[in-house]
């Protein structure tokens, strides 16, 4: 069986509601991610965009001209460099419509300038992020050498079910992206963020790559979890940088569960016996 290696550099830097001084940091990331020998480059929530209700509270006036502009920028050199981009951003709807948040996957390798090859759309917003934000509706999944994969968007994380979802589809390697930061004070999020994507790695069997932005203050950093559940490498808190991780689908891991989950996500939520005919096990009131 042929080995199925995937080289991730996720990358988190300080978002802000300048588009171009975004798109600086992510292309002087893009090429040190090739000098690294990455595959695909991993950003987090609204990098290019910046994130409403916490870069901007209107969406009155917003630059969507310069947005395309600097995406088509991101594209090129994308296909320069040969290198995937997981591109956190907004992309517009036709009024009255609020835009989607969304993730840019570009692929570097259908055209010169760069394509667009799909595009994931949070599907769970927060109260806030309903505001200015229009929720999406289907998982966006692909393959890249070898290694099946899919992209969420932060509130995501607290639904379970799309993890589920996504096990069924035999999805290996998660890219979810996250707009965790500009906050007054550290936040329960410090200790529920990276400890729930850990649950989902665990118990899915996933490998998860997560990307944050790092203005301050950000409760968490960007890291890399491995199927076990495991946190094998984050970057500095609060300060931008890169990693270069890797997916390789021969290791193994220790996956307790392995044996049993297919029961329980066909809704058999028990490895005991079907029907167990022993009164001593009926009575639940008794010694």
């Amino acid at each position: 069986m042929a080995e199925k290696i995937l080289k991730i550099a996720t990358c988190q830097f300080p978002v802000s509601e300048f588009i171009d001084k975004n798109s600086k940091f992510i292309q002087k990331f893009l090429k040190k991610a090739k000098k690294l020998g990455a595959d695909i480059v991993h950003f987090s929530e609204c990098a290019l965009s910046g994130y409403g209700g916490v870069d901007f509270n209107s969406l009155d006036g917003y630059d969507w001209a310069g947005l395309v502009k600097e995406t088509q920028k991101i594209m090129q050199l994308a296909a320069k460099l040969n290198l995937w981009v997981i591109l956190g951003s907004a992309h517009r709807l036709t009024a009255p419509n609020k835009p989607h948040n969304c993730l840019y996957l570009i692929n570097p390798q259908i055209n010169p300038q760069g394509q667009i090859a799909d595009r994931y759309d949070k599907r769970f917003c927060t109260e806030g992020d309903l505001n200015y934000y229009t929720p999406g509706n289907r998982f966006v999944t692909f393959e890249l050498n070898g290694v099946k994969c899919a992209l969420l968007i932060c509130f995501d994380l607290r639904f379970p079910e799309l993890y589920r979802e996504l096990k069924k589809l035999n999805i290996q390697c998660i890219f979810q992206s996250f707009y965790n930061a500009s906050q007054k004070e550290q936040s329960v999020h410090k200790h529920i963020i990276r400890q729930t994507m850990q649950g989902h790695a665990a118990t899915n069997y996933f490998w998860v790559s997560l990307a944050n932005s790092c203005r301050p203050i950000a409760p968490y950093p960007s890291c890399f979890i491995q199927p076990d559940g495991e946190i094998v490498k984050q970057l500095k808190l609060n300060k931008p940088g890169i990693m270069i991780n890797t997916v390789d689908t021969t290791q193994g891991f220790y996956d307790p569960s392995e044996k049993f989950r297919g029961l329980a996500m066909k809704g058999i939520l028990t490895n005991g016996p079907g029907q167990l005919d022993d009164p001593r096990s009926r009575d639940t009131r008794s010694l």
